[in-house]
């Protein structure tokens, strides 16, 4: 099995390291010494090489055994320390107060500017001890800026990706360059020339043509400098970003990347212990990735860690679903219903996802208190198996989504976990990017229960941060993606068959990916009418007539949104 413990993946560092807890914490207020975290991950490169030429050093290791409490963390492990210590990229080195306070932080340190670092940081704990600390500025300003929300906030977005547009490479941006699936998506509906450059940007460059599945990002404007790990929870929405590209286009060059990725998760990242997927491949031998087929057939396989973590296996529940609902691909359905049989079993109980499967991990990442991020993916993943595979699903959706809202919503909006926890995981993060994810899995919740408490919750959600939506970069796409949908519709196909009849999967393929379809329609409070054999279209207050055959409901769509 992959690597587990935070603390494991040493490679052959003479540090001591302690782990995560108010243990470690405890002994640095003892001792009257600063905190040295280390944030890594698995996949990270520049990680493995700072325990290897920094950490190894002897004398480097002596003075942070002797001057400091060394902690390691593994930040897909530990997701809610990332969000408050990271430095801007990994692996992130921060020294802290025994309080969690931050006297200081850098990120991949050498030979020469650890030693300079830790003389810098001890001559201020000897002169200011604690009171050198500082509390990050996301969790001094606690309360989001609250506002109005208009179809101003759809259209300032799409001023951003035009003003943020690569028109030479495609994308946004000019360095590193992501792929940002959330942005891919948002402009499919608004400004499909842009969208498309971009998507043939992300597949050229980023597409691992040999063994499937999409590279992290490149450093460089041209999309040079490829970052060759990859991880699961990029490629399950790049999956569904490019199905939803070939649902409009009906392109294969859209249909293939998406193929080619489905065939990677199921494959290399496809945990058989466990029936679900791994969390990332690191990127191996650095030349490998340029030898030819032959080559690199016989070159070593680039390691797996295989944590089965819930959110990143929710994204990719969701990536399979919306590419077997476009498709009919068995491969894909199949291997989408067995993760979506574990998240439910073995990772969801009483609506609280776990961040990990214990028999994955060998430390506290499997802890069940409810973490935002977990989520909002999870509530998002069984919205969309519910309208794809069966409607029962939504039992589950909705002990989530109600779980979410019991225990984390503080307010209007929502915080990323309990208020509890070593250093600064007492203090309140309020993550736009999962609150908006949570509030656009609520809003197909409502569409597909017809609980009109789910959409009021969206809204509340989307409003508290509207303050601010006029400064929302790019990465920030499916804030405005849930806005629209809210004010809007969405666009909700009520169906009266099971999934699978041909009425179903004809709306299924209604070329609007942001739509939500409701089988069994007549099982729950949607739309009057709806019965077996015939299904109905609604936006908003409107309502089309009953609809029979796919040509019919084709047609139905097109006079709802005209």
């Amino acid at each position: 099995m992959g690597i587990g413990m935070d603390s494991d993946r040493d490679d052959g560092t003479r540090v001591e390291w302690r782990e995560w807890g108010q243990e470690a914490f405890d002994e640095a207020a003892e001792a009257e010494l600063p905190i040295l975290l280390s944030l890594t991950a698995t996949w990270c490169d520049h990680c493995h090489e700072m325990d290897e030429e920094t950490y190894a050093e002897p004398r480097i290791a002596a003075n942070v055994n002797d001057s400091f409490v060394p902690v390691r963390v593994d930040v897909d492990r530990r997701p809610r320390v990332r969000d408050r210590y990271n430095m801007g990229g990994f692996p992130s080195t921060v020294f802290l107060a025994p309080d969690g306070s931050v006297l200081t932080g850098a990120g991949y340190l050498g030979h020469d500017g650890m030693r300079q670092v830790l003389d810098s940081v001890r001559t201020m704990w000897d002169t200011k001890g604690s009171g050198a600390g500082r509390v990050p500025r996301p969790l001094r300003e606690d309360n989001p800026p609250a506002g109005d929300l208009t179809p101003d906030v759809e259209s300032a977005m799409l001023g951003q990706l035009t003003e943020a547009y690569d028109e030479t490479a495609g994308g946004w941006g000019q360095q590193p360059k992501f792929p940002l699936p959330d942005a891919l998506e948002f402009a499919l509906k608004r400004d499909r020339e842009m969208a498309l450059r971009s998507f043939d940007a992300v597949s050229a460059n980023l597409l691992d043509e040999y063994d499937g599945g999409f590279y992290r990002f490149a450093t460089d404007p041209d999309w040079s400098g490829l970052q060759h790990e990859k991880l699961l929870d990029s490629n399950g929405a790049l999956v569904r970003a490019f199905a939803n590209a070939y649902l409009l286009t009906g392109r294969d060059e859209y249909r293939e990347p998406a193929a080619r990725t489905v065939e990677f998760l199921t494959t290399t990242l496809w945990n058989d212990a466990v029936d679900a997927f791994a969390n990332s491949q690191a990127p191996g031998e650095t030349d490998a990735h340029s030898l030819d087929a032959t080559d690199r057939e016989a070159a070593a396989e680039p390691p797996v860690d295989d944590a089965v973590l819930a959110g990143p296996n929710a994204l990719a529940i969701e990536g399979l679903a919306t590419y077997a609902a476009y498709t009919d691909d068995e491969r894909a359905r199949r291997y989408a219903t067995r993760a979506l049989e574990t998240l439910q079993t073995d990772l969801i109980d009483e609506g609280v996802v776990t961040h990990a499967h214990p028999e994955t991990v060998s430390d506290g990442a499997s802890a069940t208190a409810p973490l935002l991020a977990n989520q909002a993916r999870a509530l998002s993943a069984l919205t969309t198996a519910a309208s794809v595979f069966d409607l029962d699903i939504l039992s589950t959706a909705t002990a989530v989504a109600d779980a979410t809202i019991d225990q984390l919503r503080d307010g209007d909006s929502f915080v990323d976990g309990p208020e509890a926890g070593a250093g600064l995981l007492d203090q309140p993060l309020r993550p736009l990017d999962s609150n908006v994810a949570l509030a656009d899995a609520l809003l197909d919740l409502a569409a597909l229960t017809g609980d009109e408490t789910y959409r009021t919750v969206a809204r509340e959600v989307l409003a508290s941060f509207a303050g601010a939506s006029d400064r929302f970069g790019v990465q920030i796409a499916q804030y405005a993606t849930a806005t629209s949908r809210l004010l809007e519709g969405p666009l909700v196909i009520a169906v009266g068959d099971e999934p699978g009849s041909d009425l179903h999967r004809a709306a299924l393929r209604m070329a609007d990916h942001e739509k939500v379809v409701v089988p069994d329609a007549a099982t729950v409070d949607i739309e009057p009418g709806v019965e077996t054999g015939t299904a109905r279209v609604i936006l908003g207050d409107r309502s089309s007539t009953i609809a029979e055959t796919p040509t019919e409901l084709s047609e139905a769509v097109q006079s709802v949104l005209d």
